[in-house]
């Protein structure tokens, strides 16, 4: 039987639906630069959107053509898929992307068996892909030698990365990026002789901006170098800033950011490159960031069997406040929290699991402003029960029967997402100094008008569903009752009718499902009484119902509010 299986043709239709799904991705990320051009910031929004969705809708297409095109017993013969994927491997072997084409073969076969018949014997479990590529090419990057003369190196920049709009005052722009440069290196840096700036070739585009990337160095040093230019309507293009430090970087290709769009025509030497620059990131990190999260996926996944193979870490309850919704465990020496939906949820939470679903999926597909953990979806982890410690192995089968299964001496999880593991805010608060507290504070009130900027309303904004990153960001985490802020009812608190009405334990005035009342945040937010006294410092306009109508009203009139994923000196005119 295995002779007259059509193992080849079945591969073959698998890589042609692959190739429709990269076409429809390229022409997507292709528009990038016109939209950034013609300030078309809502289509920007709109396409961001669209090219995440894209990748689901091309895989149930294939799906289908299988389904059509082969017997179904002869296409779910599980047995036989190891000669699919032999003739797949043949395919794929000269081409610059094969590795997001093992990914795409690893989907197809899932859409189409349980994921209880996952092996690497008829999917790509581990790669087979080399590490380094021997195909001959043009290079991916632009290199520049100043040689003494930094204005005229970065004149020869912006001209070869120029746009189909002017410059708003490149002299000015200029003036200031040298200026930027010599206050970031070394003296002795900018004298070398064999300064050279390596810039990708391709600009990267995400929101309202966009980005030149690449590195500064020399003999013995490298810094990793980021050029963000912004489109300021009837003014022309601008050079906002030069980024050389390392954990800024980091943050603007962060995973609490949106993918850029940038056209990468080997996407395994393109993170190769930022690899080199933000030797921190994990890979998996990286090719989320360019919009091939499904990859991202599949380097998480690898990395994750590889540390619980190759270590003694055990499971354990991730440490805060336990949810009302999700149960969270986590890895101590793995980075990543997994989060599952709770069998039953607590009485003060209007939400059911499908809810829950959706709200998560939601946050995959907005912009996160730098302010909301990217999450990955699994389905059906299998690990080994040894790799639990006991107490988290008895509440997870307590809190999540329905999710969590013991199959022997193996532990089913049937539904959980992954997530970048933080330090509550809560929790970072109670042994910080003084100026930590402080600036944690402010950052928490920026991450909450960051996200209405974004039209997301967190709607839970207590400490402990915000976190604290490496770099001291404030990201918010929890997302069972976010919802737009344009559905959002803001209300002030009606005066109350009589001295009797405000004894009483229930409001004089009546509540609909969607009102908020800002003037409760701080007793709901604050235990802590002097927390309360700063924060209201700091963003007491939080607290005005008229803050939030005001956003609201922005946002119905089509603006898209500037949120920027770096610090701008001098330039006060946005949320950062």
């Amino acid at each position: 039987m295995a002779q007259q299986w059509p193992a080849a043709d079945i591969a073959r239709l698998i890589l042609d639906g692959f190739d429709d799904y990269r076409e429809h991705f390229r022409q997507i990320t292709d528009g990038a630069r016109a939209r950034f051009e013609q300030a078309q910031w809502q289509e920007i929004q709109q396409a961001a959107a669209a090219r995440i969705a894209l990748y689901e809708e091309k895989v149930s297409e294939v799906g289908e053509r299988l389904r059509a095109a082969f017997d179904e017993e002869v296409l779910l013969d599980v047995q036989l898929w190891p000669l699919v994927k032999s003739a797949y491997i043949k395919l794929i072997d000269l081409r610059f992307d094969d590795e997001l084409s093992e990914t795409w073969f690893n989907s197809i076969f899932c859409g189409l068996f349980s994921h209880d018949l996952i092996s690497d014997g008829c999917m790509f479990i581990h790669t087979t892909r080399p590490s380094l590529r021997p195909h001959e090419r043009a290079p991916q990057t632009r290199s520049y030698h100043p040689r003494g003369d930094l204005k005229a190196a970065l004149l020869q920049i912006l001209d070869d990365y120029r746009f189909a709009v002017p410059f708003d005052d490149l002299e000015r722009d200029l003036d200031r990026l040298v200026a930027q440069l010599r206050d970031s290196l070394p003296d002795w840096v900018i004298k070398d002789p064999e300064l050279c700036v390596e810039l990708f070739s391709s600009t990267l585009y995400r929101n309202k901006g966009a980005y030149l990337v690449g590195r500064i160095y020399t003999r013995d040093e490298q810094w990793p170098l980021v050029i963000p230019l912004l489109h300021r309507e009837g003014k022309g293009i601008q050079v906002d800033a030069l980024i050389t430090d390392e954990a800024d970087v980091s943050i603007i290709f962060s995973f609490t950011r949106s993918y850029f769009m940038v056209d990468v025509p080997v996407p395994a030497e393109f993170v190769g490159f930022l690899k080199r620059i933000l030797p921190g990131k994990h890979i998996a990190e990286l090719y989320t960031s360019i919009g091939f999260y499904k990859h991202g996926k599949s380097e998480f996944y690898r990395a994750l069997i590889n540390h619980l193979a190759n270590t003694d870490d055990r499971f354990i309850m991730a440490p805060g406040v336990r949810g009302m919704v999700m149960s969270v465990f986590t890895l101590p020496g793995f980075n990543t929290v997994f989060k599952i939906i709770k069998d039953r949820f607590s009485p003060s939470k209007n939400v059911d699991r499908n809810t829950v679903i959706e709200k998560y999926r939601l946050v995959k597909s907005v912009d996160r402003v730098g302010r909301m953990a990217d999450t990955q979806e699994f389905a059906d982890f299998r690990f080994p029960k040894a790799k639990f410690e006991p107490e988290c192995l008895a509440e997870l089968l307590e809190v999540a029967p329905s999710t969590v299964e013991l199959e022997g001496d193996t532990v089913l999880i049937r539904h959980c997402w992954t997530e970048r593991r933080m330090t509550p805010l809560n929790i970072y608060l109670e042994s910080a100094s003084e100026p930590q507290v402080r600036e944690a504070l402010d950052d928490y009130g920026l991450a909450i008008k960051q996200l209405a900027a974004a039209n997301i309303f967190p709607g839970d904004m207590l400490l402990k569903n915000f976190g604290v990153t490496r770099h001291g960001r404030v990201v918010f985490y929890d997302y069972d009752e976010i919802s737009y802020l344009t559905e959002v009812n803001f209300r002030f608190i009606p005066p109350p009718r009589y001295p009797e009405d405000e004894m009483s334990s229930e409001p004089w005035y009546s509540v609909a499902p969607h009102d908020v009342f800002p003037e409760e945040f701080p007793r709901f937010l604050f235990a802590d009484i002097g927390q309360r006294k700063l924060f209201n410092q700091l963003h007491g306009d939080l607290y005005d119902a008229d803050y939030w109508k005001s956003l609201q009203d922005a946002i119905r009139a089509g603006k898209v509010i500037d949120v920027f994923p770096y610090r701008r000196k001098e330039r006060p005119d946005a949320i950062q």
